[in-house]
């Protein structure tokens, strides 16, 4: 969501993080071009970019009064003249409103008194395993299987993105642990499902290729001879923790089934790729080669789909 400093708010959406990224850096590339006399402060474009806290909107409230607005605007709503006893009255407001903020109880602490539950989406891998006695998330599991029960023969399964609201909903429900049965109408169009399950993936604090092993994958996936290229995955993947190795066998079999109906559903091992890529491994930190990045992660997942036997198998595979 971007707010302008006119006060016109847009917001664009997507769920592919890639193209989320060049949104962002083409605004900003525009709003570096203007002339200094028309830009905002640095403070002022974090602010407005970003999301706040509710301790940095009151902080910045004094600021954003302090924008230049509208004639047309200051004659219809900014015709009040405060006085200083109703200025100190704000000013004690807002006072309290900060105490109030600073000293709200930790999330750890409502988790541990059982007011806040362990939410599916958001949470450590390994920690929705582990809170679910498993090694590959239930969420995932149910996802899987509704897709592979009515939506293999979909045109654009998993490219195609679902309504982004009932999405949300859904989301909520598996984040309140309430029964989810994915066969219900009211999750009835398939791509609100696909959707889901890649938000859940995007919105791990750690993706499902760990950071630490983001190099070495692209380090693998540059070795030119195929045959050491797919011993040099393989072996990193058989590195890879419990719940993150199986949930990713689990995942890589059903697309592998996905890319089987490529007649069909127009979706290659090329196209998840690109859907997939950048969703299942990122860097720690950005740098400058977010394209050549982009590049590396596609081919890394089109190459495991493709060679999925050879580097998910046994050793006498």
């Amino acid at each position: 969501q971007i707010t302008t400093v006119s006060g016109n708010e847009f917001l664009l959406q997507s769920d592919i993080d890639f193209l989320i990224l060049d949104w962002f850096h083409a605004i900003k590339n525009a709003i570096d071009r203007l002339p200094k006399e028309q830009r905002i402060t640095s403070r002022n474009l974090e602010f407005k970019l970003r999301r706040s806290s509710s301790i940095e909107l009151l902080n910045n409230l004094d600021t954003e009064s302090k924008e230049p607005k509208p004639e047309h605007r200051k004659s219809l709503i900014f015709r009040l003249n405060y006085s200083a006893s109703d200025t100190n009255d704000r000013n004690r407001v807002k006072s309290r409103l900060k105490k109030f903020i600073s000293r709200r109880p930790s999330l750890k602490t409502l988790q541990e008194k059982g007011l806040i539950k362990d939410q599916i989406f958001g949470s450590h891998l390994h920690l929705v395993c582990e809170h679910e006695k498993s090694t590959v998330p239930q969420f995932v599991r149910l996802c899987i299987k509704a897709v592979e029960r009515r939506g293999l023969d979909v045109d654009g399964i998993y490219r195609v993105s679902g309504n982004l609201a009932t999405i949300q909903k859904l989301r909520f429900v598996v984040n309140q642990e309430e029964k989810l049965n994915l066969d219900d109408s009211q999750w009835e169009d398939i791509h609100v499902v696909t959707g889901a399950l890649k938000m859940f993936f995007r919105e791990l604090p750690e993706p499902l290729f760990p950071y630490c092993f983001f190099e070495q994958f692209v380090e693998a996936i540059k070795i030119q001879d195929n045959a050491t290229r797919i011993k040099a995955i393989r072996s990193l993947v058989k590195k890879l923790p419990r719940p993150n190795y199986d949930t990713m066998k689990i995942l890589f079999e059903h697309l592998q089934k996905i890319a089987a109906k490529e007649s069909v559903n127009l979706m290659s091992t090329q196209s998840l790729g690109i859907v997939f890529g950048p969703t299942l491994l990122r860097p720690e930190k950005e740098t400058g080669n977010m394209a050549v990045h982009m590049l590396y992660q596609n081919q890394i997942v089109e190459l495991m789909l493709s060679e999925y036997s050879k580097i998910f198998g046994s050793e006498e595979d």
